[in-house]
């Protein structure tokens, strides 16, 4: 190919300037020898479920100009889909750890083992020879429960105890006679004093069953209202991962991704919960933000297959964006133009010229884009 010359333009320069890719795969500036541009502040911005590039204050020539020298290399505009995905080293165990802490005072008398699982209506631990039971329910216990307490937690209360088996009394925020009854044949079941009134300390909720993860005291050890008891998890199979805040887009609560078992397996599941986690510094160092992304193994297949697994490395497939049969370059063909936005050099019968492109989703080396003069098979510019 012979390189051309136009009016207004001189040897060397260039109407735009062009961007190289980046970490993650964005454009970042490169310069070519023989000019000096000043750009000012660039930001990416979710737009549809891809992303835009924004710069101010590009230098350069305009867009629809002539190039004056045809690029070192070309590629072709090609259709396909693009999947903005990323995989992460996880944790497979059975996520999140809780703290059950006593609101009794006195002396614990019975504790349950690492790895006990706990269901509804049964001892969690025992303070005094009595035990503190377990019950279903999405918000911790915070008072008493008497004839004339009403409230949301009468109602979750009452459904447990209908739930074990005790009628007698309507299931409602209201805490009756009829609740009274029914509760002192649940106290004289379980080995407690039939007082028809359940004190603050007595049930432990949790919003399903539970597994023992660690122990924080031992029998015969004091206890208060405050002081440690013991951790627990859920009992189905969890998968933990820990993504740095520049890739939060991949944590969406809801999403799908993959998660690869040690055997190779792969099983889908979706992100459950996404926590902003602070991790103090150490010896001054600063403190670090990191997202947890919890991911439970809830469907038959999943169970099944991570069933022979307590604790494990696994690998999580994450997808934060998908574009179907799109338009793409290669990142690096693309120029940043003089009046803002992006453009590639579009090159035809041995010459070239720049053509002002709207960007779409990022993703593996190559991004999406569209505008006039673009299609399938457009031949364009890009770097050496």
């Amino acid at each position: 190919m012979t390189s051309e010359t136009t009016t207004g333009e001189r040897a060397g320069e260039r109407a735009a300037e062009p961007v190289a890719a980046g970490a993650g795969g964005r454009p970042s500036r490169r310069r070519r020898p023989g000019r000096r541009f000043a750009l000012a502040a660039a930001a990416v911005v979710a737009v549809g479920g891809g992303a835009a590039v924004v710069l101010a204050g590009a230098g350069g020539g305009s867009s629809g100009g002539t190039a004056s020298a045809l690029p070192p290399r070309t590629a072709p505009v090609t259709r396909q889909t693009l999947k903005d995905t990323q995989t992460e080293d996880g944790q497979l165990g059975f996520g999140p750890t809780h703290d059950v802490t006593s609101r009794l005072p006195g002396t614990l008398t019975r504790l349950p083992e690492s790895g006990d699982v706990v269901k509804r209506g049964q001892e969690l631990y025992e303070v005094d020879g009595k035990p503190v039971t377990l019950m279903y329910g999405s918000k911790p216990a915070y008072r008493a429960l008497r004839v004339g307490t009403e409230g949301s937690d009468v109602l979750r209360f009452e459904k447990n105890l209908r739930a074990l088996g005790y009628d007698g009394f309507t299931v409602d925020d209201e805490y009756t006679s009829d609740t009274a009854e029914a509760v002192e044949e649940w106290q004289d079941d379980i080995g407690r004093e039939e007082t028809g009134a359940v004190e603050l300390g007595q049930v432990v909720f949790a919003p399903a069953a539970v597994r023992v993860d660690s122990l924080a005291a031992s029998a015969g050890d004091p206890t208060s209202p405050g002081r440690k008891v013991l951790t627990y998890t859920g009992t189905d199979k969890a998968v933990t991962v820990e993504l740095e805040t520049t890739d939060q887009r991949m944590a969406r609560k809801g999403a799908a991704v993959e998660v690869t078992l040690p055997d190779d397996e792969t099983v889908p599941a979706r992100i459950d919960d996404v926590t902003t986690v602070i991790e103090p510094g150490s010896q001054g160092e600063d403190p670090t933000t990191k997202v947890e992304v919890t991911v439970w193994l809830r469907s038959a297949k999943a169970r099944k297959a991570a069933a022979a697994y307590a604790l494990a490395s696994v690998d999580v497939a994450f997808t934060a964006g998908e574009r179907e049969n799109v338009l793409t370059v290669p990142v690096s063909a693309l120029l940043a133009l003089e009046e803002g936005g992006f453009g590639v050099e579009v090159v035809k019968d041995g010459t070239s010229s720049y053509v002002p492109v709207r960007t779409g989703l990022f993703a593996d080396g190559r991004v999406e884009v569209s505008g006039a003069g673009i299609a399938e098979g457009t031949t364009v510019g890009v770097p050496k």
